[in-house]
């Protein structure tokens, strides 16, 4: 939806754009990625126009909800925007099981239960050759991790999983170090509004 979207923006905007850019937090940058993917197969235009994607502690690599109940209803409770979902007892819905492997794409659940308790996929969608990539992390600890040390995520998304990065090459983003930023002390709504949020990430 979000691909034909575009695609009709682009063929009706007054002048035409020179450059897109998309900017995607938390599980829109997987819809933002998905739109891409889907755009490319039905031949839109607009992705010759996207210049660059920002990502704003999106689960590329999934967040595990199942093993942080806890964490996420804090999370939910601390905007009044958000704060009548941490009042639901179990969310099921396809967004949230797609938020917790990480998934961008339909054949990702082709034939399978998507509450079922499984594996993430073994390889993951590339990001697309000739948009420049930038991933926005948040850890609520006080401190940058030193590099090839285990640090909190932001309640919701584990650091990695934000900035893409896996030990298998085939699930490993490969956005440039220089295109990784974080925030320490902070929490998943924070990359919103904060400041302090771009400063460089160890690898």
């Amino acid at each position: 939806a979000l691909a034909a979207l575009l695609e009709s923006l682009v063929g009706e905007w007054p002048a035409r754009p020179a450059t897109l850019v998309l900017v995607g937090h938390s599980m829109g940058g997987l819809v933002a990625r998905s739109a891409l993917h889907y755009a490319r197969l039905a031949r839109h235009r607009w992705p010759a126009k996207l210049e660059a994607v920002f990502f704003l502690g999106t689960p590329h690599l999934g967040a595990p909800l199942e093993r942080g109940g806890n964490g996420v209803n804090v999370l939910l409770g601390a905007s009044p925007y958000t704060a009548p979902f941490a009042r639901l007892p179990r969310i099921r819905s396809a967004g949230i099981t797609d938020l917790r492997h990480g998934s961008v794409r339909d054949e990702d659940w082709a034939g399978k239960d998507r509450f079922a308790h499984r594996r993430a996929p073994q390889a993951g969608l590339a990001l697309p050759r000739g948009v420049r990539a930038y991933a926005l992390a948040a850890t609520t600890g006080r401190r940058k991790p030193a590099a090839g040390t285990a640090a909190p995520g932001d309640l919701l998304v584990p650091l990695e999983s934000a900035l893409g990065r896996h030990r298998t090459k085939s699930r490993d983003l490969g956005i440039p170090a220089d295109r990784q930023r974080g925030g320490t002390n902070m929490n998943h709504l924070d990359l919103l509004s904060s400041r302090a949020a771009g400063g460089p990430v160890a690898r």
